[in-house]
Order: C-alpha cells, then structure tokens, then sequence
C-alpha cells in the first residue's frame, strides 16, 4: 500500500524526469560515507548520510533508494533499517553493501553487493536500474561482469577463463584471455568462438555443445588443449578445464579455463 507521501513522491518523480534521485546512504565509517556520497554526487544524485540505525530510521521518508551497509558494529546490523523501510514505504529498492556472501538477509532487500570488490560501476549500474523503474521506464541491467567476475576472483588472475552458452557465443572472458587474444574485454561478449576462432572447430563445439548438455566436465592436458598456441620457438602444454553454469539468462553454459602447465621449446 502507498501512503500519500509516497503517492506524491512517485508522481512528482514521474512528472519531472529531471528530478534528482534521493540515495540514503548508511555506514558507520565516515570516511566510507564521504567518498559514496562525493562519487554519487558527481552522478546526479543526492545523497543523504547517515551513520547509525536512528539516523537513517528518521530519513526513511525523504528518499527515493537506500544503501545500506550490513554490519555496523556494536551488533547491529542494516538489515534492521530495511526491514523497517520495507514496512512503511515497500516500493523503495534496498541495495545491501556486505563483505561476505555467505549470510541470508531474509529477503526484504532487492540487491545485494558485495562490499569490497563491487565498484562503484556497480553501485551506479543498480541505482540507474532503480531509477528508471521509479520513472515508470523498463528496467533492462546487464549484470554478467558483476555476476561471472565472481567466478574470476575465484580461479585466480593466471587462470585464462571463458563463460560461454552451449553455441560458444561468449558471455565474458578476464583480463588473461583478453590479452592472449589480442582483443579489449568489451569485445568479446555476443560474439561466437567459432566464428572468430574457426580452427576450434568441430572438435571444440563439439566439446562445449556436450558438457552444456550433460552437465560433465572435461579435462584436457594434451598438447591439443585449447589456446595451446606456439609463440616464437615455445610450445606451450595447457591444463584446460570445461564444467557447466547455469548462466545469468537461466540457460546452461560453460566455463572454460586454461592454465600453463610447462613451456617448453620447440624442437
């Protein structure tokens, strides 16, 4: 249910695009508040700062989006303000900040980043995805980097990695494959391996097509590995490893990592 201040807010909001966007912003370090609400501030925002529960319990009807941190010390926690946010206004998007992944936050929150590794590329990807839903306007987020980045942090920056659906149309690649490729992260996503790379070809598809569809994994240490291409007089012996990921859209993908196993030279 909207109270009436809630109806005046959305229609003011809706009826003047232009409009500000008011963020709460609630951590208990101030330096963490400061240098939010300065790089919020450079994106058209405003920002209102608070750095305990009673703080921002006392905000909750002046702003459009709350940010709130999790652990604020002394046992308390931001989940307390969204649960009462939710309570008086529901329609206003909750992003959660929290070091690890591995608490449930009971549902009320609409997102959840996690502090520390989510830059603020993603903090602005999720306000702009609210913002555009207040307005009235479809909300469309491409979240693959954020989501399969998680994957990279956890194999290791050596570790060449490729998220791909079962056709081979890359979803994301790091930074190693990027440059072994010669190519800019940007331009991998939407494309096809095999018709950028058609020397893969069939054996390959074949490969990613089957572990898509089984759900098994392959492993390859031979000298045919993926990526198992010579540079200048050095032979290099891949340990390539292909396991299936429900991807960001629900279909079934694949990752795909590469690592040097021995370089040698060519005889």
């Amino acid at each position: 249910m909207f109270n009436d201040t809630d109806q005046e807010t959305l229609a003011s909001v809706t009826e003047n695009p232009a409009q500000p966007i008011r963020v709460l912003l609630l951590d208990d370090h101030p330096e963490n508040l400061l240098l939010r609400a300065t790089i919020l501030r450079k994106y058209g925002y405003l920002t209102e700062t608070a750095a305990t529960i009673e703080e921002a319990e006392a905000m909750l009807d002046e702003i459009d989006i709350a940010v709130l941190d999790y652990h604020l010390g002394a046992g308390q926690f931001g989940t307390e303000v969204a649960a009462e946010l939710r309570q008086r206004r529901p329609q206003v998007p909750i992003i959660i900040l929290s070091a690890t992944l591995e608490r449930r936050f009971g549902g009320v929150e609409d997102m959840h980043l996690l502090k520390g590794y989510s830059s603020i590329d993603d903090l602005v990807t999720a306000l702009r995805s609210f913002e555009a839903k207040r307005r009235g306007k479809p909300v469309v987020v491409d979240a693959r980097d954020f989501f399969y980045s998680r994957i990279n942090m956890a194999m290791g920056d050596d570790v060449v990695l490729e998220i791909l659906d079962a056709d081979g149309t890359w979803q994301y690649v790091n930074e190693a494959c990027a440059r072994l490729l010669e190519h800019p992260r940007e331009w991998f996503p939407g494309r096809n391996m095999f018709e950028e790379m058609p020397d893969l070809a069939p054996d390959w598809q074949e490969i990613i097509r089957t572990v898509a569809r089984t759900r098994e994994t392959y492993i390859d240490r031979t000298y045919r590995g993926l990526l198992n291409l010579p540079r200048k007089g050095t032979e290099w012996i891949w340990n390539v490893l292909v396991f299936p990921i429900t991807l960001h859209d629900g279909a079934t993908g694949v990752v795909l990592t590469a690592r040097i196993l021995e370089r040698k030279p060519s005889i």
